[in-house]
């Protein structure tokens, strides 16, 4: 059968999914509601972009997926918990989250805040597990995570909706609030194969312009429902502009897989995958 991304995507997901239910307590364990709270929310359907980034940039330096399993489930634990508080009725006050109620809705809000601080603690007991560079990867996790990362860029985020809107804030906000999480799975694979400095180097870019390129096609295919509490690309620079932006931001990824040959073919077909994406 013929490689497919499709197929690949679908491999990942399958494979850190193994992992988060291995590392996860289960929804009966006390105390339960808050188990039950942080798994609705791991299991609630995501694409699991960010571990496939993981596994892909390990695979293109001769890693295996397996190595990358820790540093995978992390990604993707921390990520669940940033989803978590972005929807609390103090930040985003969202709802619903892939179709269905945000964790504080099911849940209640003290609870989902817990599940959320719950789940980044284990994000970084997950990455502390690698086998090969569990340091290096919980610091590059941590410095995602952190002031000069998410929680940075959704402060930024937050102050933004009491100014006006210009490109500058945008740009910081999709670095740091998406940019740096995309960033850090690719570094955590790379790692985990003990990548050199130059070959980290260039993986950490194609991670950063990657995640930029996602963050831009996301505002795009949100702009017939405005978000009334962030900055969309879409109304700062037009669409027809901000498509463009993505399409380079993506031909930048690409060009820094160079020095990786056809190694680095699943990270192209992902970083193409991402641009042209419906949904």
């Amino acid at each position: 059968m013929a490689w497919t991304i499709d197929s690949y995507l679908t491999d990942c997901r399958q494979v850190v999914e193994g992992e988060l239910e291995r590392v996860l307590p289960t929804a009966d364990e006390s105390p339960a509601v808050l188990h039950e709270a942080m798994r609705y929310s791991v299991f609630a359907g995501g694409k699991r972009i960010r571990p496939a980034l993981t596994f892909a940039a390990a695979e293109c330096l001769g890693g295996s997926r397996q190595a990358a399993l820790p540093a995978a489930a992390a990604i993707e634990l921390l990520h669940t918990y940033t989803l978590i508080h972005d929807d609390l009725p103090c930040m985003d006050d969202d709802d619903f989250r892939r179709g269905r109620p945000s964790c504080h809705k099911a849940f209640g809000e003290a609870n989902a805040l817990l599940a959320g601080d719950a789940l980044l603690t284990l994000a970084f007991e997950t990455a502390a597990a690698s086998s090969t560079a569990p340091a290096a990867i919980v610091r590059v996790l941590a410095t995602a995570a952190g002031s000069r990362g998410v929680v940075g860029g959704q402060v930024a985020d937050l102050a933004a909706t009491a100014q006006q809107a210009d490109e500058a804030t945008m740009r910081f906000i999709h670095e740091h609030k998406t940019a740096d999480l995309f960033r850090a799975a690719v570094e955590m694979g790379a790692l985990t194969a003990r990548a050199n400095a130059e070959s980290l180097a260039a993986l950490s870019a194609f991670g950063r312009a990657c995640g930029l390129a996602f963050q831009m096609v996301d505002d795009l295919l949100d702009a017939d429902n405005p978000d009334d509490h962030s900055f969309s690309c879409v109304h700062i620079m037009g669409a027809e502009r901000a498509r463009a932006y993505a399409t380079t931001l993506t031909t930048e990824a690409m060009d820094a897989l160079r020095p990786f040959g056809d190694a680095a073919a699943p990270l192209r077909a992902l970083a193409k995958r991402l641009l042209e994406r419906t949904s």
